[in-house]
């Protein structure tokens, strides 16, 4: 985005997915703090440009003046409260368009730039094509590394199901699919569980990863009830390697862990393999069982803060550093034991 906001003589660039208004998307170093704002002053849910989608559509590019006059843009709250403030004003959106993704190169200029010429526009609509077989290209790679990283849980056993920046799913591996039935299905692309307010509770989950981006390390997970078994744990994760691509079409996956498949390694079996003093090893377990960290403190009568210590000491120890990866490798610890007995 830096490259393309110097390339267009603009003072910013990002990249909008014109099917849903997420604020985790590519932008220049300039559009930091404006777009902070964006977010934070709820303009990103009033955006007047989005009304510009058909002319983008038909033309490849769109600016303001296809839609609005300069009086109208003058009386306009979102350009006189928000962009002026910021300095800018104009703008073209040049349309990036592979597949079913659909998404809007947002060129910034200022307010003494003024708006872009007639001939920048043609010229931004002949940049348009071009970028149709780059997000092509950009699209398949990102599907190769979700498939290789799909294998690479369903080699470890890991139900893991991939879905979209809209918390859609993609695919479920073979792990997953066998944790499906009555009481968690896939429905028209959705995860749902038997249990409304805990379909709820993962739809909000996975809204917060996609909306901060960088999740806490020891997000709780969600508890998923099952009849007659102890309930799923669901883990909301983003892949370094897979989502941070923006036109990958995996940007997330819910890791799923089945406690009743094998019961937890003891505290024994953790100090001994993997070096964790008792109390360490206690609030592993409890931890990979979906406790939170401070219910962990408290059950444990220490402090946040000795917990938060432990845990620090914990991921050193097994190499991992959320509690997500801390629960997977408890779980296969747990099942290797159980093998072997």
């Amino acid at each position: 985005m830096d490259i393309v906001e110097k390339a267009t003589g603009s003072v910013g660039a990002m990249l909008f997915d014109m099917k849903g208004r997420l604020p985790d998307i590519p932008r220049s170093r300039s559009m930091e703090a404006a777009f902070d704002s964006y977010v934070r002053g709820g303009w990103i849910q009033c955006d007047e440009r989005y009304r510009l989608t058909p002319f983008l559509v038909q033309r490849g590019v769109t600016t303001e003046l296809d839609l609005m006059t300069p009086d109208e843009i003058a009386g306009s709250a979102y350009y006189q409260e928000f962009l002026a403030p910021q300095g800018l004003r104009w703008f073209a959106a040049v349309k990036v368009a592979a597949g079913d993704q659909f998404w809007s190169l947002s060129l910034q200029r200022s307010i003494g730039q003024g708006p872009f010429s007639p001939d920048e526009v043609r010229q931004l609509a002949e940049l348009s094509k071009e970028l149709a077989a780059v997000a092509a290209l950009s699209r398949a790679l990102g599907i190769a590394r979700a498939e290789a990283a799909l294998d690479a849980f369903s080699a470890s056993g890991t139900a893991v199901i991939m879905v979209d920046r809209r918390g859609d799913v993609l695919r479920a591996n073979p792990a997953a699919e066998n944790l499906l039935g009555a009481d968690l299905q896939v429905t028209r692309k959705r995860i749902v569980s038997r249990d409304r307010n805990a379909a709820a509770a993962l739809d909000q989950a996975i809204r917060e990863l996609l909306w901060q981006g960088t999740p806490s390390e020891t997000r709780k997970p969600v508890l998923l009830p099952r009849q007659n078994r102890r309930p799923l744990l669901a883990y909301p994760l983003r892949l370094s390697g897979v989502s941070v691509d923006a036109f990958s079409p995996c940007q997330a996956v819910i890791v799923l862990i089945d406690p009743d498949a094998c019961p937890p390694p003891t505290e024994a079996v953790l100090k001994n393999s993997l070096g964790l003093t008792p109390a360490e090893a206690r609030l592993a377990l409890r931890l990979s069982s979906g406790e939170k960290l401070e219910c962990a403190a408290e059950q444990m009568n220490i402090s946040q803060q000795t917990a938060r210590n432990q845990l620090k000491s914990v991921f050193a120890k097994t190499g991992t550093h959320r509690q997500t990866e801390l629960a997977l490798l408890i779980t296969r610890l747990g099942s290797q034991y159980l093998r072997a007995d």
